[in-house]
């Protein structure tokens, strides 16, 4: 009889995931032994510079890539043991890749992820209006995939990862590639899934306003090793400086300098609207993480 998911579980859970390519002298750490716990609801954002090992994590997530050790339940099914009710729980978009068939059209693609992901006939078609509706491509539906922008290519992927509705989506640079109106759109869509829909996201982007806007938490990954993980508004103000942000309202002309201001300040009667502690910006964080992580690597090297 299959199993049933954990509900009171977390959505993904990962602990001591590995993974080695190649064997003795030759052998490469893609990732290091990563554990990690992501909730139902919760959109993480998973950060980190090319080679990190990102990638590498959400494919072995979805089944596509075999750890070397360590395990992965998602909703409490084991992935190695439990693939097909591990998996069912799953969409996902993988950089780089072709999502969808691109001679396919829209609406064949996604009858072709349905049936595939066990849909009957009518939920499918159902489900296949709805997302093409919402995502602008209903008009278009009959043509080939390839015919299409980047921009919509990736919302058929999208699309064709949504076809179960399932409660936990897997965003592998989604944004990559698109001009600025379409990477609004998925922004947009990718809020409505958590915020309306509740889905449960992990994100990877090196878009990092992005993933500052949507993630309600941020993860780090440096060398296949996580070194932050942390709610985003936690991280930016553990790494905020001792600035503050003074809005002022100064009487006659505009000053020139700092120093003309300070001096107006002095001598007027200026109207202090507000006064709050500077932030720093999730850009700002990250490479300061990997600044200190790839000091602390040196020294260790050193000593």
């Amino acid at each position: 009889m299959a199993s049933t998911s954990d509900a009171d579980g977390p959505a993904i859970d990962l602990a001591g995931l590995t993974k080695t390519y190649g064997r003795g002298a030759n052998s490469r750490p893609a990732v290091r032994p990563t554990t990690l716990s992501v909730p139902w609801g919760e959109v993480i954002g998973l950060l980190g510079p090319n080679g990190a090992g990102k990638t590498t994590i959400i494919k072995m997530i979805c089944g596509l890539v075999t750890p070397t050790a360590g395990t992965i339940r998602l909703g409490g099914f084991d992935v190695a043991k439990q693939r097909s009710d591990a998996v069912r729980l799953i969409g996902a978009v993988l950089e780089g890749s072709r999502n969808v068939y691109w001679p396919l059209s829209a609406w064949e693609n996604l009858l072709y992820f349905g049936r595939l992901k066990g849909l009957r006939s009518a939920e499918i078609r159902a489900r296949a209006e709805q997302l093409l509706r919402d995502l602008d491509l209903w008009q278009r539906r009959h043509e080939p995939v390839g015919s299409y922008s980047r921009g919509m290519q990736q919302k058929v992927a999208v699309s064709a990862a949504l076809i179960t509705d399932p409660p936990i989506l897997l965003l592998d640079e989604p944004t990559i590639g698109l001009d600025v109106e379409s990477a609004r759109t998925f922004k947009n869509w990718i809020a409505h899934l958590a915020q309306d829909e509740h889905k449960t996201i992990v994100l990877t982007t090196h878009q990092l306003p992005v993933a500052q806007e949507l993630a309600n938490r941020i993860a780090v990954i440096r060398n296949g090793e996580i070194i932050a993980d942390l709610p985003t508004a936690e991280l930016l103000a553990r790494h905020a400086e001792d600035r503050y942000e003074l809005e002022l309202r100064l009487p006659g002309d505009k000053p020139d300098s700092l120093h003309d201001v300070l001096d107006r300040i002095r001598t007027s009667n200026a109207t202090l609207l507000s006064v709050e502690k500077a932030q720093p910006t999730l850009e700002e964080v990250f490479l300061q993480l990997l600044h200190d992580d790839a000091e602390t690597h040196s020294e260790k090297r050193a000593s």
